[in-house]
């Protein structure tokens, strides 16, 4: 009975500590709290930017023009470009931002940017930011630069006390903001799935992830900047100067050693090369442009609201959030929905949806990782239960395979190959896994964006995206899911009865076990899926 009583105490003791830990914190948040400040409004001809979209703008009226990017070094260029053009103002809003390659090249560019007088607000999610202040602090002390972090820990130098932190704030350091936008003068955005490092733009020596974003001009991104700001101007996003308080004073000369290493590391790859030309903004935008951008009227750039990561339930108005947007759109499907999510995990609702869909007789098809190509294993063992009641509802499922076998074949989700123009040498080769987060129904509709199919980024994680639509922009998405289901790019599954088979259409093999997995990974899987984690995934 005494070790019941010591359990009881010991509970109640960190449950105190952890409500301790909460006020203490929204205490803090509420003094340091950055002074607010709203999107830039464009001007008519004052930047680059103005001069280039305004036209658009004119052609557009209150429309949208959105065109699709899936190739990963036109993406890293894009924003590079717009960084470029900009000078007005650079908004970013990202989960992660690596200090890799890309990763510094695009710090490069919003420094650039701040130097020559464009205002620049940059705001990550601090959950992958341990360690790293020094630099941001760096660029933080520029006049035009200032950095936010999303829910951050408010111990920065000490990994214990960080992570004891995160422990007893666990109900509100949980929740991320997934969020990604690139938005230059108010005038162009990119919006989609991809972070801020190598392997989302093909330069990863390892892992390089098959990705897509939508480019945006018109009043699309506008809609962006709204979102951005009801971010930036949020109480769970606080100055990262506010963090360090008077320990903020950054050693002047760290940034110039920073900018110096970063430009000799940069000096030869194909991303300098790709920047030298200058010219793809310009080609995207054009109408005469191969990939014209559609003009779209019925677009939506939708979000959660920052509020979703309060650690009081009463102000996150779960109404608001992004998946009932999500969960409609799949509901009004007629005839066919395709989904591509990395990391799928549709739980009882989600089984229920797509299963009823079919009954009635729409085309569901659904393309996932593989166990060899996901880089979240514990995700694909919330995922494998899930397989064989989907397929026996007669909802049809792909998984990507790790090293998919034509990785240039023009159309795949990311293709580093097809993205190097001549001349260029090309980006790293290595293995390939899906990061794209879409969805088209009926050939009509569809989505670009962070939102996986999954718990986390229903309940846990703040989501954006773009919701539209348009038959030529929904066609482009049809595409896509068509290349990465490609027997050369995934397996096909079906059931023997019970058992799970997976088609291999290079090799012309049926595979009764997870293909390409090591024994390690399925033994891994399999004791991950015995725990009581799947709310979390």
């Amino acid at each position: 009975m005494r070790t019941v009583h010591w359990v009881a105490l010991t509970v109640l003791g960190l449950l105190l500590l952890s409500s301790l830990s909460m006020w203490l914190w929204g205490e803090f948040a509420r003094r340091a709290q950055g002074a607010p400040s709203e999107a830039l409004p464009v001007q008519s001809d004052q930047t680059a930017l103005d001069a280039l979209l305004a036209p658009w703008d004119e052609r557009l009226g209150g429309a949208s023009g959105a065109a699709l990017v899936t190739r990963n070094l036109d993406a890293f260029v894009l924003r590079a470009l717009a960084a470029r053009e900009a000078g007005r103002s650079l908004d970013v809003q990202y989960y992660i931002w690596h200090d890799d390659l890309t990763g510094r090249l695009l710090k490069e560019a919003l420094i650039s940017a701040a130097e020559r007088g464009v205002r620049v607000r940059m705001l990550i999610d601090d959950m992958n930011g341990a360690g790293r202040d020094d630099v941001l602090l760096a660029m933080d002390a520029l006049p035009n630069l200032e950095v936010r972090l999303f829910n951050p820990a408010r111990n920065r130098n000490t990994a214990l006390r960080r992570a004891l932190e995160m422990a007893l704030r666990l109900v509100s350091t949980n929740r991320r903001m997934h969020n990604k936008a690139w938005i230059a003068d108010n005038r162009v955005a990119l919006v989609g799935g991809r972070n801020i490092g190598d392997e989302y733009f093909d330069a990863s020596d390892s892992t390089n992830f098959h990705d897509a974003d939508l480019l945006l001009v018109g009043d699309g991104v506008r809609q962006a900047s709204r979102i951005f700001d009801q971010f930036w101007n949020s109480a769970e996003v606080i100055p990262l100067r506010a963090l360090h308080g008077d320990r903020a004073r950054p050693e002047p000369a760290l940034l110039a050693r920073s900018r110096a290493a970063w430009r000799e590391q940069a000096r030869a790859s194909a991303y300098m090369q790709a920047l030298a030309g200058g010219a793809l903004l310009r080609e995207r935008v054009s109408p005469l442009s191969a990939t014209p951008l559609y003009r779209v009227d019925d677009l939506r750039v939708l979000s959660d609201p920052p509020q979703k990561a309060a650690a009081i339930a009463a102000r996150r108005a779960p109404e608001r959030w992004l998946m009932y947007d999500v969960l409609s759109m799949l509901f009004s499907a007629r005839h066919e929905v395709r989904v591509i999510s990395p990391y799928f995990v549709p739980g009882s609702s989600g089984s229920l949806l797509f299963a009823g869909q079919a009954a009635r007789g729409v085309d569901v098809g659904i393309v996932t990782n593989s166990l060899s190509a996901t880089d979240v294993p514990v995700v694909h063992a919330g995922y494998m239960g899930y397989r064989k009641p989907l397929l026996q509802s007669g909802v049809k499922l792909w998984e990507m395979r790790r090293s998919p076998a034509s990785r240039a074949r023009p159309g795949l989700l990311g293709s580093g190959a097809s993205a190097v123009r001549p001349g260029q040498a090309r980006p790293s080769a290595g293995g390939a896994s899906l990061h794209t987060k879409s969805f088209v129904v009926d050939g009509e509709r569809g989505f670009v964006g962070s939102f996986n199919f999954d718990p986390r980024s229903a309940y846990l994680n703040t989501e954006m995206g773009v919701m539209f639509s348009h038959p030529g922009l929904a066609g482009e998405l049809r595409r896509m899911f068509d290349a990465a289901a490609h027997p050369s790019d995934s397996y096909r599954l079906s059931l023997a009865g019970e058992a799970l088979r997976w088609h291999d259409g290079v090799a012309g093999k049926v595979w009764d076990a997870e293909p390409h997995a090591g024994w390690f990974q399925r033994a891994l899987t399999r004791v991950l899926t015995r725990l009581p984690i799947e709310s979390q995934l």
